[in-house]
């Protein structure tokens, strides 16, 4: 059996020293930083770039009151209509997303 451990940023107290080490990073200009092992993504980088497929959001079983004929259509479409529910709410959330920036 294993044991997961979990653990936030808020727990992880940066110690002095590591204050010292942030601080004079921050300092440098973002000229002095070397970038050769990686390069900068460009916005093309930007336009290809899909969401990791491994991500797997957490589920929250609500209750959520929809039309009957919403219900009926979701249901047509086969095995997986709250599913499909989510994905269409997901993909106006992202619409939304997109539309604030």
């Amino acid at each position: 059996m294993s044991k997961v451990v979990r653990k936030t940023l808020t727990e992880c107290k940066p110690t002095a020293r590591r204050k010292r080490e942030l601080g004079k990073l921050s300092a440098r200009p973002d000229g002095e930083i070397d970038l050769s092992d990686i390069p900068e993504l460009t916005d093309r980088f930007w336009q290809n770039a899909v969401r990791n497929p491994f991500y797997r959001p957490i589920k929250k079983q609500i209750t959520l009151r929809l039309d009957a004929d919403v219900i009926a259509w979701l249901r047509r479409h086969g095995k997986g209509y709250q599913t499909k529910a989510n994905s269409l709410l997901r993909e106006m959330m992202m619409r939304e997303v997109e539309r604030a920036r």
